[in-house]
């Protein structure tokens, strides 16, 4: 399918969220936090997943990082490389306080990077997303970085999105890595495919 199908439905998507009220907003990000708590993968002090900070209309806050450090889990956050998109990097997430604006004004933690192939550690990535479809199928902003990094992990991939973003179907490419989870404010973790 033609890239601009997709830079049509990540605008439609972008105008929807931008729609919600601040209240939503904030009722969507405590329910996406409060779900940590009954997810169904194993969260224990000896797993590590690996997450994002959630900006501007994306589903989401700090809130859900918290539940996860407060399940005891190491928690790796994305750092864009610079130049050229290409895999991320990761820095293990301490706590709101550790988080500084970077490139394309997205929250970064500071810290030591670990590389891009931190990530093959985690057991569990979530991914952001502006769609997912019933097979597994994430609308993502259009870069790639992600799809460069999935490509070389087994976790479990989680694409957080709005209950209506899960949707029948998206266009997809060969490159395009498939998440098998998605977790939605209203609907909790669902399994795809």
């Amino acid at each position: 399918m033609p890239e601009t199908t997709k830079q049509q439905l990540r605008l439609e998507f972008e105008q929807r969220r931008a729609s919600l009220s601040p209240f939503r907003r904030e009722e969507i990000a405590a329910n996406l936090a409060e779900w940590i708590y009954s997810a169904p993968f194993r969260l224990e002090y000896d797993v590590t997943v690996a997450a994002y900070v959630p900006i501007r209309t994306e589903p989401g806050s700090a809130a859900l990082l918290d539940a996860l450090l407060d399940r005891g889990v190491t928690v790796l956050l994305p750092v864009v490389p610079d130049g050229e998109p290409a895999a991320l990097d990761w820095v293990r997430y301490d706590g709101a306080s550790s988080l500084a604006i970077a490139r394309f004004g997205l929250l970064e933690p500071i810290g030591d990077r670990l590389g891009a192939d931190a990530v093959e550690a985690a057991s569990v990535i979530f991914v952001p997303a502006y769609a997912v479809d019933k097979t597994g199928n994430r609308l993502g902003r259009g870069a790639g970085y992600y799809d460069r990094t999935l490509q070389r992990v087994s976790a479990e991939l989680v694409a957080v999105v709005n209950d209506d973003e899960v949707v029948t179907a998206l266009p997809a490419d060969p490159h395009d890595v498939r998440v098998g989870w998605v977790l939605t404010p209203d609907a909790g973790f669902r399994q795809l495919g």
